[in-house]
């Protein structure tokens, strides 16, 4: 009897002790937090803005974002002005971040073969930097982490140029933050040529009645498949077949399609009724334009301060002309910010290059090393180059597949022949044959 009773004591003191666990679980919190304060405090650093004017972490939980490191390592393009800049943007970020940004100078070009020898040893950076056509060979070699963005990240994301965007995923998967974006556009001597032409139509009139003698209405190096891609695609030729989320299919070729045909007639004309002089190239364009004896030529940003110095408030920029109404869509070159996939810093270091690429940072970088930001939310305040950003919103990036390299040649050659008479049918047929020969023997 004893021993039952015994048991029971234990049993009611056992009801009691949970009772009392139970009250101090359920109870409003405010009680609790008076004795011992438990409570995560969600306004440091944190959760301060961003750049933009975006709270950093206005969709996520503190509970998403992982502690801050010491310091970010960043490898950047060996360019004293990009340096410069890059200076700047990281300073800001230390100070609203208190993470401090370690800046190595590394020629883009050395970064992959620098990235493969020392990632896996852990002594690569954080953050790398590379043109966008390089992400064939960043996946297979496995050179970045893919990026796993919060939702606030990814809401960040959506306010940059969207092609921009996809040209740094590979296969679906997201592994870069766009940070520059490049195209070409027209140039136009407003002596010779007053308006710059809405209309493919507009521009070939001009061409044709401005053509005289050692005078050029209209130049581009019409064999140069970067510059002649956008009036092969125009009338619905194009590289590889791209579904919505980006994916090539390179087994899909359009170069010899009906509207690729009818662009290379085109070209073909420049040079049959004498609109291109012969041998025609860059050096021959930029010499013949800075010269005023050219009224309109195609070439990029990289060319406005050579063409200022020599024809002065003459000088102006338009984006490419429509044809049959839809907007020509020129080749754009991108560079961006990939994560390391050996940095344990995932999270802070996605951060650090949204941070260094978003609208207020795409801008100020702009201010130094004057190359035009990928977000879309910019403004920019030059006569010269908001046409080259107009033209950006409509410019295609160059496919990032591996196959890519293998279609510049044979599409050379078949600008060439082209140019010298060859029926273009032909010409393009045999150049997607050639292309799909090198990719089968790649594989």
């Amino acid at each position: 009897m004893l021993k039952l009773k015994t048991k029971s004591l234990f049993f009611l003191l056992f009801l009691l002790a949970l009772s009392f666990i139970f009250v101090a679980c359920n109870g409003d919190g405010e009680d609790a937090a008076t004795d011992t304060d438990t409570t995560v405090d969600t306004t440091d650093e944190d959760t301060e803005e961003t750049g933009d004017g975006n709270d950093s972490t206005s969709e996520d939980t503190a509970s998403d974002i992982p502690e801050k490191p010491d310091m970010l390592k960043m490898w950047v393009h060996d360019e004293d002005i990009q340096f410069q800049a890059y200076e700047e943007l990281t300073a800001l970020f230390t100070e609203e971040f208190g993470i401090g940004v370690e800046m190595i100078p590394y020629s883009q070009s050395d970064q992959l073969d620098g990235l493969s020898l020392d990632g896996p040893q852990g002594l690569g950076p954080d953050l790398f930097y590379t043109p966008h056509d390089h992400m064939g060979n960043i996946h297979v070699q496995g050179l970045a982490a893919e990026l796993e963005l919060t939702p606030d990240q990814e809401a960040r994301l959506a306010e940059y140029n969207q092609e921009a965007v996809l040209s740094f995923s590979f296969e679906g998967t997201q592994y870069g933050i766009p940070a520059v974006v490049e195209t070409y556009v027209l140039f136009y001597n407003q002596d010779l040529v007053p308006e710059a032409p809405e209309t493919m139509d507009e521009l070939m009139d001009i061409a044709v009645n401005l053509t005289d003698g050692d005078t050029y209405g209209f130049l581009i190096d019409g064999t140069n498949f970067y510059f002649t891609y956008p009036f092969l695609t125009g009338p619905g030729g194009y590289i590889f077949h791209q579904d919505a989320d980006g994916i090539f299919d390179t087994d899909d070729i359009g170069l010899a399609t009906a509207g690729a045909v009818e662009g290379a007639g085109l070209i073909q004309s420049w040079f049959q009724d004498g609109l291109l002089p012969v041998g025609m190239d860059m050096d021959i364009l930029n010499g013949l334009f800075m010269d005023g004896k050219a009224g309109m030529a195609v070439t990029g940003p990289w060319a406005i301060a050579d063409y200022r110095e020599a024809i002065g408030d003459s000088l102006a920029i338009a984006p490419l002309p429509t044809w049959d109404g839809n907007s020509l869509n020129s080749f754009s070159g991108n560079k961006g910010w990939l994560v390391n996939y050996y940095s344990e810093n995932l999270y802070w270091a996605t951060e650090l290059a949204l941070f260094l690429t978003n609208a207020e940072n795409g801008e100020r970088y702009f201010e130094i090393a004057n190359e035009l930001p990928a977000h879309s939310n910019v403004t920019i305040n030059d006569e010269f180059m908001g046409p080259v950003l107009e033209q950006i919103q409509v410019a295609e990036p160059m496919p990032n597949v591996p196959e890519m390299a293998l279609v510049w040649e044979p599409m050379a050659d078949a600008l060439n022949f082209i140019s010298q008479g060859d029926d273009p049918q032909e010409v393009l047929d045999e150049a997607v044959e050639q292309i799909r020969a090198n990719i089968n023997m790649q594989q």
